[in-house]
């Protein structure tokens, strides 16, 4: 991490009233805390737009796993992409389905690739991916 800078900027001050109060409602300890993250989610977003950047992503999925051939469906994705996924967790929500949460590591396009494979399961009722950087140099 580098020097710390201060600099001022000026806002509307409605904006700035709305601005504290999201600082209060994430219980920011003050203004330069949430401006630095702000910065650094603006930074995470344009990088993620280049398909050829290192990510990590998470992919949840929630199914019912009674449905036939679904499990061993998922798993077999999983099973080819051994290189990509790192890790992942099961949990039974209840008697009928299943919360399944993968964490991927590739480039943006191949995670968006494999997340959209695993979504598309016939018979997955709700998937999402969420992609961050590995933040190597935020």
């Amino acid at each position: 991490m580098g020097n710390t800078v201060r600099f001022g900027i000026s806002l509307d001050e409605r904006l700035l009233d709305n601005f504290d109060q999201l600082i209060e409602q994430k219980s920011y300890m003050n203004r330069s805390e949430a401006i630095r993250d702000l910065i650094r989610a603006s930074l995470v977003e344009e990088r993620l737009g280049s398909e050829d950047q290192e990510a990590v992503g998470t992919v949840t999925l929630v199914y019912n796993h009674h449905v036939r051939d679904l499990s061993d469906k998922l798993t077999e994705h999983q099973h080819s992409h051994h290189d990509q996924i790192i890790s992942s967790l099961h949990v039974h929500l209840d008697a009928h389905n299943c919360l399944e949460v993968l964490i991927i590591r590739g480039a943006v396009r191949e995670i968006k690739q494999i997340a959209n494979e695993l979504i598309g399961v016939k018979g997955v009722k709700h998937g999402k991916l969420v992609m961050s950087i590995t933040g190597e140099d935020l």
